[in-house]
């Protein structure tokens, strides 16, 4: 059954095609069986010269680095970093889709309000379904990181073949597939200390300018929100620490905007937002 949608329904505004395909795709992430591309290689898939690339690299890192330091002018906020359970020395790896693969993404600004003793090992890739991060499993085998951080599920509630005949199309991946594969992840992660793993509930999206865009429409895909709510539902269930994103990032209409054009990825306010959840989940 599908579901009313609620909040904003005004398109967003977009950005330059090429400027949105480096903020959240990463071909030497998907294309690792290619071996390690070059950043002349990378830059030519989207059409840049590596200069003309590297500069919207770093145009999207100062605009994650901002962001952090707008956080941290709160001193509220900046003592409770100064609290989060993050040693000097420890290697924290990244787990999600495109949500934490943005280069806007809360992973980008947790990185710019940690030390530079703390590594961030960022994992995640765009598109990612519950189903393929079990193939992370080796990567996490070899990395023996200290501690998790994991945001999956989206892509999962992703609905296929919808048409007017069919609107709910195919779930992509069930329930009890989500919840074996998130569990599989934790338990062969190589961590036994389930305090060291985060889990990141899928973020709200903003369905009714979701079913409105048209790329998605024209493609027959979707999300409902009662599929997104089951997935966080969920991962909020599942050993390990929990933040649940959802009221940080649910549309209200007013306020900043939380997402871009697509309804289903964050803005950068968005991603603030879930940074800011995370922080103050972790020292609460």
């Amino acid at each position: 059954m599908t579901t009313r949608a609620e909040g904003r329904t005004a398109p967003a505004p977009q950005a330059p095609p090429t400027a949105r395909l480096i903020r959240f795709q990463q071909p030497e992430k998907n294309l690792r069986y290619l071996g390690d591309l070059s950043e002349a290689t990378v830059a030519g898939l989207f059409g840049l010269t590596p200069d003309a690339y590297r500069e919207l690299l770093h145009d999207l890192d100062e605009q994650a680095r901002r962001t952090a330091a707008g956080l941290l002018a709160d001193p509220e906020f900046a003592a409770r970093v100064a609290r989060l359970p993050f040693r000097p020395g420890e290697r924290i790896a990244v787990l999600g889709e495109s949500t934490t693969a943005d280069r806007l993404s809360w992973r980008a600004v947790l990185r710019h309000l940690l030390p530079d003793a703390i590594t961030l090992v960022d994992l995640s890739v765009s598109g990612l379904t519950t189903s393929q991060a079990l193939t992370h499993l080796p990567g996490l085998g070899l990395l023996r990181p200290d501690r998790v951080l994991c945001m999956l599920g989206a892509n999962d509630a992703q609905r296929l073949a919808r048409t007017p005949d069919h609107p709910d199309g195919v779930l992509l991946t069930g329930p009890a597939e989500t919840a074996r594969n998130l569990r599989a992840l934790r338990e062969h992660s190589g961590l036994t200390d389930p305090d060291r793993w985060t889990w990141l509930t899928p973020s709200a999206m903003d369905h009714a300018r979701a079913e409105a865009y048209p790329h998605f429409r024209r493609a027959g895909i979707g999300w409902l929100r009662e599929d997104v709510d089951a997935v966080a539902d969920l991962v909020l269930t599942l050993p390990g620490r929990t933040v649940d994103t959802r009221d940080a990032t649910r549309p209200t209409g007013t306020g900043p905007d939380l997402h871009t054009e697509d309804g289903v990825h964050l803005s950068a306010a968005g991603q603030r937002a879930v940074a800011e959840t995370l922080v103050r989940a972790l020292t609460a």
